[in-house]
């Protein structure tokens, strides 16, 4: 389908588009409404039933780790102890009211979404799709939501709270708070929580028209012209549906607005606490309200900075504030910076292909392929025991696999990054993962930014073929703890220090991805990529064996081969039910 050109062309592509839009809508409710009920019931059911069931287990096990912990002071300790009774209490409220919040939304816009989507050009059967889709799936995601979300509450909380009772090196020192500075700190927080949800509520409040009528402004530019992110998808009138739940998007930035002003507020007392200054929270509590307004006023394109006040807040901020006045370069490469991001959230057609931004899900999805591929590598050369994989199916222990798997993958990686000279992550022959096209995304700036950083270092060494080859036994049969337990491997270099520094390496790659393992979505996908690599090794084995077997009949042992070729059969077919689950699922 062709891109109208010409006022009358735009008009008359507008006019039909109406009708066709609206009978999508209407279907798509009609699906919302009988699909929606069961979705929130599994959803609120299913999360409710977790929440009340491991509450006794939570509220025992935080106690009793917030009390061993060695990575905290005593008087913070104590503090932590006389207000746990808070937060543990309104856990099962704020949990079940956000499954019945998260179910609702799930279940009306999932089948929506997914009715507007069927009707693009990569359906054949347009019809039977748009009848179709969105219903037995959107019941499928509801039970992984409760499968993930289970996988957090029983998984990663108590790996959570093992971190924190784990001991501390002896040169480290338990984070703790003075006594002294906590009256401070309890007045700059009574103070900081009124005025910045106050504020902060009212500059939302004040924005918002700008949000929702600038924002319609562009969805109907991109409707009637078919620019912007519906070029691609001429076809498919998502314009209108993002029209009409826009201002559903604009009451939900007001509300998310005003839930972190409380946390701002509240962070005044660890300014206080860090500064040793009330003088220095009571201006947190004001800048942070103009650094809100600047972020509001860069979102929407207004004019650049914030009319209020915003006073000096740490000591640091003076000696950089006079750093960033008397290098008038930066002010210009920071106009420039900011011109240029302008150009790429406008889509403009001067960057709009130049730099594909990539998005977190993709990323997810490659590091998963990876893991798939390096998994089949050291089954068959041995490094992983199908015993392992077995345990982690069967009894949930991944510890083991669930960090030097993924670890071992993204080393892979770095490793190749190196060689190539690139600025960022090869993450495939095509595909670089830099800085500028990174997912602009909290939780993976965190996990790119180390890996960069790990990259270079690895660089530095310049590892030879051989130090990389024994490499992937060492990083799999390690603990990797002290130089001494290489001396009795094939590692060519007898450098303590430079054993040392790969072995930190090797401990920070680990630490980083076991943080990654306590992201709910892991768990079920690791282990669905788990039961793929045992099924295939399985088969592979029975058909080794069925080899075997023909050889060992011609040479008259043919009893004993099809005794072993009968269990590993057996074990084939009671495994045989994870290769299902998996395509159903994916990996």
């Amino acid at each position: 389908m062709e891109v109208p050109m010409g006022f009358a062309a735009k008009l008359w592509s507008f006019i039909a588009f109406l009708p066709f839009f609206s009978l999508l809508l209407t279907l798509g409710l009609l699906k919302a409404a009988l699909i929606g009920p069961v979705a929130v019931g599994i959803t609120l059911v299913g999360n409710s039933a977790v929440i009340i069931g491991l509450w006794p287990a939570h509220c025992i096990w935080t106690y009793y780790c917030m009390a061993r912990s060695k990575k905290l002071g005593l008087v913070l300790k104590i503090l932590v102890l006389l207000s746990l009774p808070l937060p543990l209490v309104l856990w099962p409220l704020l949990g079940i009211v956000g499954s019945l919040l998260g179910g609702v939304g799930y279940g009306i816009f999932t089948p929506l979404i997914a009715t507007f989507e069927s009707s693009g050009e990569n359906f054949s059967d347009k019809f039977y799709h748009c009848f179709a889709d969105g219903c037995w799936s959107t019941i499928k995601g509801s039970l992984t939501v409760v499968q993930d979300f289970t996988d957090f509450c029983f998984h990663s909380y108590f790996s959570y709270m093992d971190d924190l009772i784990e001991k501390i090196p002896a040169d480290a020192k338990p984070m703790d708070i003075k006594l002294a500075r906590l009256p401070s700190c309890l007045l700059a927080c009574l103070v900081g929580v009124p005025v910045d949800v106050l504020f902060i509520t009212a500059v939302s409040l004040w924005k918002s028209p700008y949000m929702l009528f600038k924002g319609w402004k562009r969805l109907l530019e991109d409707l009637i012209g078919r620019e912007g992110p519906f070029l691609e998808t001429v076809c498919v009138p998502f314009a209108g549906l993002a029209i009409m739940l826009w201002p559903l998007a604009v009451i939900g930035a007001v509300i998310g607005a005003v839930i972190s002003s409380f946390f701002l507020g509240l962070y005044s007392g660890i300014v206080v606490h860090q500064e040793d200054s009330l003088l220095m929270g009571l201006s947190y509590i004001i800048a942070v309200i103009s650094m809100f307004d600047e972020y509001v006023n860069d979102l929407l394109y207004l004019r650049e900075g914030s009319c209020l006040p915003r006073p000096i807040y740490r000591r640091k901020m003076i000696s950089s504030l006079i750093t960033k006045m008397l290098d008038n370069n930066d002010l210009k490469n920071k106009r420039q910076a900011s011109h240029i991001s302008k150009l790429v959230s406008q889509q403009s057609g001067t960057l709009k292909w130049a730099v594909q931004q990539y998005k977190p899900m993709q990323v997810w999805d490659w590091l998963f392929k990876s893991c798939k591929v390096n998994g089949r590598i050291l089954i068959h050369n041995g490094m992983i025991d199908l015993k392992d994989i077995e345990e982690c199916i069967l009894k949930g222990d991944c510890k083991k696999l669930g960090i030097k798997l993924p670890a071992w993958s993204i080393l892979q990686c770095l490793l190749a990054s190196a060689k190539s000279n690139s600025s960022g992550l090869v993450i495939s022959d095509d595909v670089e993962l830099t800085r500028t096209n990174a997912p602009r995304d909290k939780v993976f700036e965190w996990f790119i930014g180390p890996l960069l950083i790990m990259k270079e270092q690895l660089k530095a060494f310049q590892l030879d073929e051989k130090e990389e080859i024994c490499l992937i036994e060492l990083f799999m049969k390690c603990k990797n703890d002290n130089p001494e337990e290489w001396d009795s491997t094939e590692f060519s270099s007898s450098d303590n220090v430079r054993r040392a520094q790969l072995q930190a390496i090797i401990r920070r790659l680990q630490g980083l991805v076991a943080s990654l393992s306590r992201i709910p979505t892991f768990r079920r996908r690791f282990k669905n990529l788990l039961k793929l690599l045992y099924v295939e090794a399985v088969e592979a084995k029975a058909s080794d064996n069925h080899v075997g077997e023909i050889f060992a009949a011609k040479n008259g042992g043919r009893n004993s081969v099809q005794n072993d070729d009968r269990g590993v059969r057996e074990e084939t077919v009671n495994k045989a039910e994870y290769s299902t689950i998996d395509m159903e699922n994916g990996v």
